[in-house]
């Protein structure tokens, strides 16, 4: 092998690698001008109260006890924890109080039934949901009867709720996912998870909320490494996929 090929086999190896790490796929994804940290994370106000709701991806196995804000324990072990961790890092001077009150197994419908004391009783200023993949999985594993439809209405319903309580709350709405070659997830999941997507989106816009897009991200990390990489079963993250994720939610937020 000559040298010139030699070099340009190094150099493109290298460029690999470089995309390949969990910064360079989600810049792929989600285009952000790049920011200082102050003015990047210019949503979260001195004093604020940010929320992360959802399933089991958010729940991750959090105690229920004390439920404590900035608590690794309270986090659990997944993205939100990942997330809250580097904000209460870049933003000490902002003096956040972050709570995860994800549950597993949840839809939208049994949000909206503890809503009152998950959300409305800690008087968020910021709040993030990711749910949907149990209002289709539980379809196919739990006799669950509902439908895209239902999961849509009672998705609105619940942001009405929501900004009527509090007109002035941010919200990020994150897109629930699935991946292929794994476990749980086949090709018949496709279509159908298209579908609670997009509900998703038409929530993010009606409400004019941050949009995080997961399945994409996702999309493009099963380019660099096997789908159970970063999730074994399709639906609950990995270590790195958590750390995807929680790259994601942070890059939408800038």
């Amino acid at each position: 092998m000559d040298l010139s090929r030699r070099k340009f086999f190094l150099s493109s190896a290298a460029g690999a690698a470089a995309i390949a790490s969990i910064p360079g796929i989600v810049s792929s994804c989600i285009s952000k001008d790049e920011k200082s940290v102050d003015k990047k994370y210019s949503v979260f106000q001195t004093g604020n109260t940010v929320l992360f709701q959802g399933d089991s991806i958010t729940d991750a196995g959090r105690e229920k006890e004390k439920q404590l804000s900035n608590n690794s324990r309270s986090f659990g072990y997944g993205y939100a924890f990942l997330t809250a961790s580097k904000l209460l890092n870049s933003l000490a001077d902002k003096k956040l109080t972050i709570y995860n009150r994800g549950i597993s197994g949840n839809k939208v419908n049994q949000l909206a039934d503890r809503w009152q004391e998950d959300c409305f009783d800690l008087n968020p200023d910021i709040l993030s949901i990711l749910i949907g993949v149990n209002d289709y999985w539980h379809k196919r594993k739990h006799n669950y009867e509902g439908t895209v439809e239902i999961y849509e209405n009672d998705y609105r319903a619940l942001l009405k709720r929501t900004r009527e309580r509090f007109p002035g709350i941010k919200l990020i709405i994150c897109q629930p996912f699935s991946v292929l070659n794994t476990s749980a997830v086949d090709e018949t999941w496709v279509e159908p998870m298209k579908e609670y997507q997009a509900a998703a989106k038409r929530m993010a816009d009606e409400f004019d909320a941050v949009w995080v897009p997961f399945q994409e991200v996702f999309d493009e990390a099963v380019r660099y490494a096997p789908a159970v990489y970063w999730t074994e079963d399709g639906v609950h993250p990995s270590m790195a996929g958590a750390q995807l994720m929680a790259e994601a939610w942070l890059r939408s937020v800038e």
